[in-house]
């Protein structure tokens, strides 16, 4: 069940942020003066890109801890789906590789 909820927030974490995104770079192109003005435009907005910031470096820095801790393989995917996309997306995406690592893990332990 675990598997199937981290592959649809995988979905979700990628397309509700792009349905924002592309639609502003269809407008305005790759302007990336113009991306940093409208993100730092008032305090709310510098507020949540912060938040946003600092949860994805966590993020990285958690999955380069753990998913070596407990032997993952590919542990680049989800640090390039939260440099890519975002925390939307590096979250579950590390959530369900660890998630089938760890069940493979049981699997292997139990058969020997």
């Amino acid at each position: 069940m675990a598997i199937y909820v981290y592959g649809v927030l995988c979905v979700l974490g990628t397309l509700l942020p792009f349905s924002q995104f592309l639609p502003w770079l269809t407008n305005n192109g790759p302007n990336l003066l113009l991306a940093v003005q409208q993100i730092s435009g008032d305090q709310l907005s510098a507020f949540a890109w912060l938040d946003v910031i600092v949860s994805a470096v966590a993020l990285i820095f958690f999955i380069l801890i753990e998913g070596r801790h407990i032997g993952m393989k590919h542990i680049w995917l989800p640090i390039a789906g939260t440099c890519l996309v975002g925390v939307s997306l590096g979250l579950p995406l590390f959530l369900l590789m660890r998630h089938k690592h760890l069940v493979g893990q049981r699997s292997a332990d139990q058969t020997t």
